[in-house]
């Protein structure tokens, strides 16, 4: 059995005929649930404003694999751009499920007595769904101008050249579980 983002398949089933629930926001136990994230719009705040992602994958040897992205959270899902080739691509392509996250560090809380009395203050979304490779030209071009409009708000870019948009794929994230995780204090 090979683990995959908190579910078991069959080794050598790469992903095929994994079946995932419809989106949900926060219905995960937590361990510590006085400190779940109960707001979907919280959640959805904390995904458009933090700069950087990590989406994990899990590759043919079945580990996990995580990678920082840059991406955008646009219309209930999550796209990034990335090289044709790799890993990340190759995982999709067999079916691999993804999961996507984001944190916001607040602050260290140095310890003051005992050592594990530090602590840190935080917000976390952790994202669980599929991955697809857009292949619609138009649709690709939008997602790129919304990352660059994301971490180049000022402008001053031109366009994309069509060269450079066959190069490069845009991978959307459909979210099917979403939750949420703070410690502020």
């Amino acid at each position: 059995m090979i683990a995959e983002c908190g579910r078991l398949r069959p080794e050598g089933s790469g992903g095929q005929g994994l079946r995932l629930p419809s989106a949900s926001f926060g219905e995960q136990t937590m361990r510590h649930p006085e400190r779940k994230i109960e707001s979907k719009e919280t959640m959805i705040a904390l995904l458009e404003r933090s700069a950087v992602g990590r989406m994990a994958t899990v590759n043919r040897k079945g580990f996990p694999v995580i990678k920082p992205v840059n991406y955008v959270y646009w219309k209930g899902k999550v796209y990034l751009h990335s090289s044709t080739r790799g890993e990340k691509i190759r995982d999709l392509r067999r079916g691999s499920p993804v999961c996507f996250e984001v944190d916001e560090p607040v602050a260290y809380v140095t310890a003051m007595g005992p050592t594990c009395r530090s602590t840190y203050y935080f917000r976390s979304i952790i994202v669980k769904g599929t991955g697809a490779i857009v292949n619609q030209p138009a649709k690709k071009l939008k997602v790129i101008e919304k990352l660059m409009e994301k971490y180049q708000p000022e402008g001053g870019y031109g366009g994309v050249a069509e060269e450079v948009l066959r190069k490069t794929a845009v991978v959307e994230i459909s979210i099917r579980e979403m939750t949420g995780k703070e410690r502020l204090g």
